[in-house]
C-alpha cells in the first residue's frame, strides 16, 4: 500500500490545527495568540434557553452592599468566631444586628 503524503499545507483555522495536531505534552502548547484569545472569549458565553449567564459574582444593589471598615476587638472575641469557620465574619454582622434591634437583613427574591 503505498504512504500518504503529509500535507505541509498550513491549516487555516485553530480548530483544523487542533484537529490535526493532538496535543499530547503540556510543553507542547499553542502559543496563545489573539486570535485563539478572542475565539476563546467567543465561546465562553453560557446561556440557558434565551437567558445569558453571566460568570462571575452579580452586581450587588446598593442597599446590599456593605461598608468596609476596620474594628478593633478583644482577641479572645475574634478567636471565638474565627473557630466557627467560614463565614465568621457575616455571623459577627447577624449578632451586631440583633445586639442594635436591626431584625434580619431583608433579601431580594
Amino acid at each position: 500500500m503505498p504512504r500518504k503524503q503529509p500535507n505541509t499545507a498550513q491549516p487555516s483555522t485553530l480548530d483544523e490545527q487542533v484537529a490535526k495536531e493532538p496535543w499530547v505534552d503540556p510543553d507542547d502548547a499553542p502559543e496563545l495568540t489573539d486570535e485563539l484569545l478572542d475565539s476563546v472569549a467567543d465561546r465562553a458565553v453560557f446561556s440557558h434557553g434565551d437567558k445569558v449567564i453571566a460568570r462571575g459574582r452579580p452586581a450587588l444593589d446598593l442597599f446590599f452592599k456593605k461598608a468596609t471598615v476596620t474594628i478593633r476587638l478583644d482577641p479572645d472575641v475574634v478567636e471565638s468566631y474565627k473557630s466557627l469557620g467560614t463565614g465568621w465574619q457575616t455571623k459577627i454582622n447577624d449578632d451586631l444586628r440583633k445586639a442594635r434591634k436591626l431584625g434580619p437583613r431583608r433579601k431580594t427574591a
